[in-house]
């Protein structure tokens, strides 16, 4: 006579649909975004709703816009190393490399600012010349 755990036998282990697809996108990654875009022309070209599942991944992950808009968050935090003066140190030195770079963009803030006025003056006396003949 059978039993009822005789009878139910473990699925076969092999790998799941999310782990498939998160080593397609790290592949994909790894090859830049024109792999992307091949990928989503594929899919367009096989079976359409695949080629519309990718675009609007694509456009939800920010894969698509996200490399060439890329926005600065003001500091990372690193996980403690358990080194006391080592992580004041870091923490010290990547303060004033924050304050370095931040003096540093507003000179060159102030440096387009300067170009942009001289070139504004110099347009404002070719013209006025031009007004006065």
């Amino acid at each position: 006579m059978n039993t009822a755990p005789e009878l139910i036998r473990p699925a076969p282990a092999g790998p799941r649909l999310g782990e498939v697809l998160a080593r397609g996108r790290d592949w994909l990654d790894q090859r830049g975004r024109l792999a992307w875009i091949a990928a989503m022309v594929l899919g367009f070209i096989a079976f359409w709703p695949v080629g519309l599942a990718l675009l609007f991944y694509m456009i939800w992950s920010k894969r698509m816009f996200g490399c060439s808009k890329r926005s600065y968050s003001p500091r990372h935090v690193a996980q403690s190393t358990g080194n006391t003066a080592f992580d004041a140190y870091r923490e010290q030195t990547l303060k004033r490399l924050e304050d370095e770079h931040r003096e540093f963009m507003d000179f060159l803030a102030k440096l387009r600012e300067a170009k942009d006025k001289a070139e504004f003056d110099q347009f404002m006396e070719k013209r006025g010349d031009k007004v006065d003949a």
